[in-house]
């Protein structure tokens, strides 16, 4: 008889020479799994570089103006009551914020047709114009008017995140992300002490700039200089930055994935250019509406934390704040942006790398409720310290109290590292690369909706809670916290859809 070959169900021993082919075999696969790995592709540094610095014009030019704006609209004598300068300077703000929401998302459908230098490079034209005009203003109309061309041209902000997932893929993301996140907290501190320095000039500095144009222009300077920074902006944008959108990339091609890729072939099929999506079409991914809807809700909590944090330490102690001065406020907020430029240089790549970025996301945004929840344990701290015959805080009590902000404000950057993460998901989950665009200004255009109506929002019901002692005077409080836990819910859709990106 033939013997019958059942090596599916051999288990007789093998003699000496069957391990040798084993070894052969998994060193075999050992290596092949190893040449499958990726490579990390270089990043493009000069690119990645002028990127941050034309990002840094936005925090800068936005964010100058905060020291002086109460000022410069009692300047303009607009009332006599100087408890209303609060609702003019609100109003200059939100000109602002209600502009970039108009054209958000007009920039990232401009961009996908003309490309993404063009656009771009007439924002930060723009808003270097604007913010002249600004320094320059005499009158509420002319400050409102040039706050809403600011906003206008400050639209192009989903443009440049587009550019970031273009000029990144998979393997270099965890390292150009947190680089360029760190423009915003950085450009947030420039802007300030900017501001704050270069305001009124010819009467700070009167043997320099002691100049009849400057003591009639009080604000044009610290303009001035935030235009300056636009210009540069420019300058290396137009050396440096490349077109990165596909269907404009001189001399390149893309590449079809259903080209025919056989050796025996004649012709390979030309690849068909892909066609960006309608905003109904781009709702309908369920990603992509996730991502906007999670980032309505996070740009809503993580503004109205920003409003309520100011208020919450100006306010008065027996009131639940903290009775912060305006230079105390002033040394939190560095303390933040502080914060906020650590985790992006030392933590986020090392994140990006370990986890995957859907479950980073979700993460952050179940920190929110418990930013807002150790707030009134912050009051408690300064009640129990506060000596009721002089009305200071104890030594013992201050220092608790700085710990204590230094806390809330660590775990509200952490929360906050959701918006660099929401970047990466919508670059990640985009349905093709000709809808990246007008993906980024979906998602931007609801975070800017959010923004322009949590101000008034959460300061009315600020004013509203201490008003009438609604719940011992923190309904807000309950509110935001309620908000904040739905915020968390709305999060574990992207979890649901997202592709991995470890893993």
């Amino acid at each position: 008889m033939t013997p019958v070959n059942n090596t599916a169900n051999d288990t007789t021993n093998y003699d000496e020479t069957c391990p040798l082919l084993r070894t052969t075999s998994n060193a075999h696969n050992a290596e092949a799994q190893i040449a499958e790995k990726p490579k990390s592709t270089p990043l493009p540094k000069a690119q990645l570089a002028a990127l941050c610095i034309v990002r840094l014009v936005e925090p800068i030019t936005f964010t100058q103006l905060f020291p002086y704006v109460n000022e410069f609209m009692s300047d303009l004598h607009l009332t006599d009551d100087p408890s209303k300068i609060g609702f003019y300077s609100g109003l200059v703000e939100s000109a602002f914020a209600i502009s970039q929401l108009c054209s958000i998302y007009q920039w990232a459908r401009l961009s996908d047709a003309i490309g993404r230098r063009p656009v771009i490079f007439l924002g930060i034209i723009g808003l270097a114009i604007t913010t002249l005009m600004f320094g320059l203003s005499k009158s509420l109309a002319s400050v409102l008017v040039a706050r809403c061309l600011g906003g206008l041209f400050s639209g192009n902000i989903a443009v440049i995140h587009s550019v970031l997932g273009e000029i990144t893929d998979s393997t270099n993301q965890m390292v150009a992300f947190p680089i360029y996140g760190l423009a915003w907290p950085i450009g947030s501190i420039i802007g300030p002490l900017m501001g704050g320095a270069f305001s009124h000039p010819a009467s700070k500095y009167p043997e320099i700039l002691g100049y009849q144009f400057l003591k009639d222009y009080p604000y044009f300077l610290p303009c001035f200089i935030a235009s300056t920074f636009a210009i540069i902006g420019i300058f290396l944008g137009f050396i440096f930055l490349e077109e990165t959108l596909p269907s404009k990339r001189n001399g390149k091609k893309s590449v079809s994935p259903n080209a025919s890729t056989n050796s025996d072939s004649v012709t390979t099929a030309p690849a068909l250019p892909e066609k960006p999506l309608s905003v109904s079409k781009l709702l309908s991914v369920p990603i992509i509406s996730a991502l906007a809807l999670s980032g309505f809700m996070l740009s809503y909590i993580g503004t109205s934390f920003d409003v309520v944090f100011v208020l919450f330490c100006y306010s008065p102690i027996k009131s639940g704040g903290l009775a912060f001065s305006a230079s105390q406020i002033g040394y939190s907020l560095a303390i933040a942006g502080a914060i906020g430029a650590a985790i992006q240089l030392c933590i986020m790549s090392y994140l990006l790398r370990t986890f995957d970025a859907a479950k980073i996301y979700c993460f952050c945004m179940s920190l929110w409720p418990y930013t807002f929840l150790v707030l009134p344990v912050l009051n408690l701290i300064a009640r129990a310290g506060l000596d009721e015959t002089t009305g200071e805080l104890g030594t013992t009590a201050v220092a608790f109290l700085w710990v204590g902000i230094a806390f809330v404000l660590l775990l509200t950057k952490a929360a906050c590292v959701a918006y660099g993460v929401s970047m990466i998901l919508t670059k990640e989950n985009a349905p093709n690369a000709a809808s990246l665009g007008q993906s980024n200004g979906l998602v931007q255009f609801t975070m800017c909706f959010a923004r322009s109506f949590a101000p008034f929002v959460v300061s009315a019901l600020f004013a509203t809670s201490l008003e009438y002692n609604l719940l011992g005077g923190y309904l807000w409080l309950v509110i935001m916290i309620m908000i904040s836990f739905l915020g968390m819910t709305t999060s574990r859709k992207i979890k649901q859809n997202s592709v991995k990106t470890i893993g």
